[in-house]
């Protein structure tokens, strides 16, 4: 299947190629949309908490686009994109997505967030630049450190769902509350609470379906992409790929903003940051024997990158404002913008 969908691409026009591309970066958007509404759904139906649906539903349904093309790419012997995707939608996450959100409206920072998340969110990104540390000559993230991530994985839902049977934060209930779209919020989540239980189910598993239909379209089509305009995977895979699939996030953010609950904007970010590490690389790594091979090039532009704009928004989030203010938001979007630029004036020309 895979050799069929690469061989189709091959043969297409470099124009319906970047079409194809935005199609299925929209539906793995919507894909991931539909999968994170209808997890909610459920865990309405079920009468699981909402703190605990936010501190690990929404976050591993967000990042699900990043683990799924992250995946595929290992198991299709293209560690770059995989490990590009994720180092990428941290960047995005934490550059872009927060920085326009800061710049749209008031982004309060929970100081629950950042004493317990936001300090598994700084060491998880440490963890990943240590590991890819090129010793012998090359950097490898081998599978038995996936499987250290995907363990640790579950250590940090376990804490998470203890974080939040104890509550101390202001900021705690809307922290979790997940914005509908319609803009009646009463109603939508009425809707969702009376919608039949299978009907939800069959809405989970579209949604899945979306997700993994659009990543294996996708992952071909950006290699031929990458090939033919002369650019690096591991570029294309750090920026369009990486922005692409930080589209749930950034949706997310904007409708937090929009109806004055910024909070789950911040939480949702620093919970994807950590799930990009632990989810997506760990899974990526672990489903290869070979482990994830880090390119040289990584350590010229990627990983300083994704450390820097992470120390950062662990300053601005420890400031006394309470919040990530308008100028801090910018900062971290210049720094995002300064990063693309860069892969593609200064790093593509050298490879």
């Amino acid at each position: 299947m895979d050799l069929f969908i690469y061989n189709c691409a091959g043969s297409l026009p470099t124009i319906i190629l970047a079409f194809i591309i935005a199609a299925m970066l929209y539906v793995l958007s919507k894909g991931a949309d539909i999968l994170v509404d209808q997890a909610v759904s459920l865990s309405i139906h079920w009468g699981v908490p909402k703190m605990i649906v936010g501190a690990t539903i929404v976050s591993l349904g967000t990042t699900l686009p990043e683990a799924t093309v992250s995946v595929l790419a290992a198991i299709n012997g293209n560690p770059d994109l995989a490990l590009g995707n994720a180092i990428g939608s941290i960047i995005a996450n934490t550059g872009l997505i927060i920085g326009v959100a800061a710049l749209m409206g008031y982004l309060p920072v929970d100081k629950v967030i950042v004493r317990r998340q936001g300090r598994v969110q700084i060491w998880t990104g440490i963890l990943l630049a240590l590991a890819s540390i090129p010793f012998g000559g090359h950097g490898n993230i081998t599978q038995w450190m996936g499987w250290i991530c995907i363990a640790m994985l579950i250590v940090y839902i376990y804490f998470s769902i203890r974080w939040t049977k104890n509550p101390v934060s202001p900021h705690t209930e809307p922290a979790v509350t997940i914005p509908p779209a319609g803009e009646d919020a009463a109603t939508d989540v009425l809707v969702k609470e009376t919608t039949p239980l299978a009907i939800q189910m069959v809405k989970l598993f579209g949604g899945i379906f979306l997700v993994i239909a659009s990543s294996k379209i996708l992952i071909p089509t950006v290699e031929v992409t990458a090939v033919r305009i002369g650019i690096p995977q591991s570029i294309i895979a750090a920026t369009l790929v990486a922005l692409g699939t930080s589209l749930p996030e950034l949706v997310t953010a904007i409708t937090a903003v929009r109806k004055g609950h910024g909070e789950l904007a911040v939480g949702n970010i620093v919970g994807a940051d950590i799930l990009n590490v632990l989810f997506v690389v760990g899974s990526a790594a672990a489903v290869t024997a070979a482990g994830l091979d880090v390119p040289l090039d990584f350590f010229t532009l990627q990983i300083p990158a994704m450390l820097i704009i992470l120390i950062a928004f662990r300053l601005f989030t420890r400031g006394e404002n309470e919040r990530i203010t308008k100028f801090e938001g910018l900062v971290l979007l210049i720094i995002y913008i300064v990063y693309i630029v860069l892969n593609y004036t200064w790093l593509a020309p050298n490879l």
